[in-house]
């Protein structure tokens, strides 16, 4: 009698008619409940979220509301896996995972979900190490990826063969770490040393406090000059690929912060079309030279004098992406990231409704928090969406490179380009963060 079910289960799986279950790994977010609720009206049957969480990890805060079934997993062994997933296998319908220090627990679900479209392991492996990554893109097309090499310490020796290898100016960055989290750059040979010496000694701290991805490996990469971009990215199980629109970045250097961090994204862009289309065609090569399928994907791109770059790719969603994209175009991006793994089209459009911005606002030096001014006029701003404020008086604050987080997050939209530009910068002149520097009796005020 077993044996007879399983066969059927399986037998049906092409139409799908019996699997009403989607498997969210590592965390379930309020607007992928929110696309489940579409999702099951647009299909016609009522799906369930299971969300499979790393019994290690700190605890989600999953409302019952939510109606998910919650299953805790010990990651560090194939037979617990299994034994986790077994009683709900026949149900699943599609996988996925939001964020990238998810992506490592999905790549240990794969093997134990045979039958769901998916990306490889491989490919995953790929795409979650800046290493194996740019060796990826570089033997596909050296023309989308800048020179780089891998430095294991700081020695005049490395010193000499980044000099030679890559040239100056240079990026430093970890191979397994997400966002700007100890990225530098370096102009000089004395930059390189302090910096390469600083990022060897605070590595291992890092990687263990933000979950690292692999060894603990310092890519050292050509630094590319032009504007940054990034655009999210539907490839289905048969290698076809969907784009969403593009998204402009601008980083905390490009308003006097010695950091990376994405300070400003902004969609649409004010780009002409062949340039979009010029960039597109760059995330298609990159997509296919890490052989990625079933899956979103998450671009960061360069428009340099040599045409596009290819920064870095993941299998993800990128961050903020689902609010923007909800914003400006009415699009549904957390339900695309789980209907081009069931395998259906993602639902998209050009019909732009506003200019959506996210800000994240650090502050300019390292301190204790003493003062936040200007929130309650920024909240009066035509243009205002939400606020996130991630800090307290008193809360220590540091830089993006060193692993912390924003003072605050803000999102912005309008309907008229004009105005939200105007109201980004009445944000940018009301907003003072002030900290009191360790050691010292005054405060600084950061913008």
């Amino acid at each position: 009698m077993v044996k007879v079910r399983l066969y059927k289960r399986m037998a049906r799986f092409d139409e799908a008619q019996e699997r009403d279950m989607v498997l969210f790994v590592g965390s379930y977010l309020s607007s992928q409940k929110k696309a489940m609720d579409k999702l099951s009206k647009s299909l016609k049957k009522n799906l369930t979220a299971c969300v499979l969480l790393d019994e290690t990890d700190k605890p989600k805060n999953i409302p019952p509301s939510y109606k998910a079934v919650i299953i805790k997993c010990d990651f560090t062994k194939e037979t617990f896996i299994q034994k986790a997933l077994m009683p709900y296998k026949h149900r699943f319908l599609a996988v996925t995972c939001r964020a990238e220090r998810n992506i490592p627990l999905l790549k240990k679900v794969v093997p134990h979900v045979p039958y769901l479209n998916t990306p490889t392991e491989k490919s995953l492996d790929w795409t979650t190490d800046k290493i194996k990554m740019r060796q990826m893109l570089r033997s596909y097309d050296k023309a989308i990826s800048p020179k780089f090499i891998v430095a294991h310490d700081a020695s005049q020796e490395t010193m000499n063969k980044i000099e030679r290898t890559v040239g100056f100016p240079l990026i430093i960055k970890p191979a397994g770490l997400a966002a700007s989290l100890l990225v530098t750059l370096c102009y000089h040979r004395e930059e390189l040393e302090s910096n390469l010496a600083r990022t060897v000694k605070k590595i291992d701290q890092i990687y263990k406090k933000k979950r690292g991805r692999g060894e603990p490996q310092i890519l050292i990469e050509e630094f590319m000059e032009g504007s940054m971009y990034s655009i999210d990215s539907y490839v289905n199980q048969r290698g076809v690929v969907y784009h969403a629109p593009l998204v402009h970045v601008r980083t905390g250097r490009s308003v006097g912060y010695e950091d990376f961090f994405g300070y400003m994204r902004i969609t649409p862009v004010n780009i002409k079309s062949y340039k979009v289309d010029a960039a597109k065609h760059v995330a298609e090569k990159a997509i296919e030279a890490l052989n990625l399928r079933s899956t979103n994907c998450h671009i960061e791109l360069m428009r340099t004098e040599d045409g596009w770059k290819v920064i870095e790719l993941g299998p993800r969603i990128g961050g903020f992406r689902h609010e923007m994209y909800e914003l400006s175009y009415g699009m549904d991006h957390s339900m695309n990231d789980i209907l081009i793994r069931i395998p259906k089209k993602p639902v998209l459009t050009k019909r732009i409704k506003g200019y959506t911005v996210v800000m994240q606002f650090y502050a300019r030096q390292k301190g204790r928090l003493t003062n936040l001014e200007g929130i309650n006029k920024i909240r009066k701003l035509e243009s205002f969406n939400r606020i996130d404020i991630k800090k307290k008086i008193g809360d220590m604050c540091d830089f993006a490179r060193n692993g912390d987080d924003p003072v605050f997050d803000i999102i912005l939209f309008n309907k008229d380009r004009s105005k939200l530009l105007a109201d980004i910068r009445r944000l940018e002149q009301s907003v003072t963060i002030k900290v009191k520097k360790t050691g010292t009796k005054t405060t600084t005020p950061a913008r």
